[in-house]
């Protein structure tokens, strides 16, 4: 018996197929990298509604330069970097209005819902923050973290130095009252 002739749909008649997006997908990077720069921005500016705007506008940035981006070593940690600057920046315009840290943020300091961790690493100095956070939040190498935030090295391992010295006097501090 022969098989039956096939015909071809016309191209009106043809419904795209839904393809997933490729590991090098700006949808793939934004699902995999989005959460993980917002909270590492919440924990270095120690704002979370900031910290979602600038993890929004470093990914509408990444988005615009997907192709070079996405060849990149770290694309995740340029994000990061993106969003810190575009927050130093908002920052910088809102100072002449208001003090950098409104009264808000001293009050969650000493709130007790706030978890002791956290709070001493709200009153570092935001570089300190910052290379607390590429060094243990994101888990960079002190040579990526250098790379990252545009530092020499040796100033990496100092403020990451001094940013734990000052968390254990103060961990230290609270854990006994």
């Amino acid at each position: 018996m022969d098989a039956p002739p096939t015909r071809e749909l016309p191209a009106a008649a043809r419904v795209p197929v839904a393809r997933e997006p490729d590991d090098h997908s700006f949808d793939a990077f934004y699902r995999a990298k989005s959460d993980s720069v917002y909270r590492a921005l919440a924990m270095t500016l120690g704002d979370a509604h900031l910290a979602r705007e600038a993890t929004d506008e470093a990914m509408t940035r990444a988005c615009a330069r997907w192709h070079a981006v996405r060849s990149m070593e770290n694309p995740g940690g340029w994000a990061y970097r993106v969003g810190l600057n575009w927050a130093t920046s908002w920052w910088r315009k809102r100072r002449r209005e208001q003090p950098l840290w409104p009264d808000r943020d001293e009050a969650a300091v000493t709130d007790p819902q706030t978890p002791v961790a956290l709070a001493a690493l709200r009153r570092l100095p935001l570089n300190q923050r910052a290379v607390v956070v590429c060094r243990v939040l994101l888990d960079l190498s002190t040579v990526e973290t250098a790379d990252l935030l545009g530092l020499a090295q040796g100033t990496v391992k100092s403020r990451l130095a001094r940013a734990l010295a000052a968390l254990r006097t103060v961990l230290t501090v609270e854990g006994e009252a």
